[in-house]
């Protein structure tokens, strides 16, 4: 039987930073039936109601990331991510690959970090930023919800943070896969999931750790 002995946590420990994963511009220019990666139903408007969390953070001095997905023309960094379901996708160039930053309410002095794979970790500077903004709480919105969401989540959770997800600002592949990403993640610290509407009330009253 699992353990009942657990610390309470609140929804914001310390200092949040807000990442928002690979909301880029192919989700609001990219009309075709057949994509390069399939979108549960409904995505396009989870990406959309992404920008209230952004503008939440800017209201409340709350550091925001923008984390961009993109490859070399050449596919020479594509790695073994081509072996699954998805086809090629983020080459740099193509304008579908640029940070949607008009729709998502980008300002001066938000941040940037390209990737070359899923997770927001794995080959990027992320962790030295967090480090430079004494970060604590990591709040996760974009996509895909089981894939790239997941594992920067489970990068974060290793790494000590206390990782949250806006489950209304994030879309999975699938329906069923996205359902199964946020319980996976869940499992891994009580409470992760959250909604849009808890997390900017919790933004609104949080207090910033010195």
């Amino acid at each position: 039987m699992a353990s009942t002995q657990r610390k309470q946590r609140d929804m914001i420990e310390g200092n949040p930073v807000l990442i928002v994963i690979d909301i880029q511009k192919s989700t609001f220019i990219d009309h075709s039936e057949v994509r390069s990666i399939d979108n549960m139903p409904g995505y396009k408007d989870r990406m959309i109601a992404a920008r209230g969390l952004v503008d939440a953070a800017h209201d409340n001095d709350i550091p925001v990331i923008f984390i961009q997905e993109i490859h070399r023309p050449d596919f020479i960094d594509f790695g073994r991510e081509l072996d699954g379901d998805e086809d090629v996708h983020c080459l740099a160039g193509d304008p579908r690959t640029e940070i949607a930053k008009e729709e998502m309410g980008f300002r001066e002095g938000d941040y940037e970090i390209p990737k070359r794979r899923y997770s927001a970790f794995f080959g990027t500077d992320l962790e030295i930023l967090l480090r430079g903004l004494r970060a604590q709480t990591l709040i996760l919105c974009g996509g895909l919800t089981d894939v790239c969401v997941h594992y920067t989540f489970v990068d974060g959770h290793q790494s000590d943070y206390f990782c949250r997800v806006v489950e209304d600002c994030v879309g999975g592949s699938s329906v069923d896969a996205h359902e199964a990403s946020l319980k996976a993640m869940e499992y891994l610290q009580t409470g992760a999931i959250q909604t849009k509407a808890t997390m900017i009330d919790a933004m609104e009253n949080h207090v910033k750790a010195v």
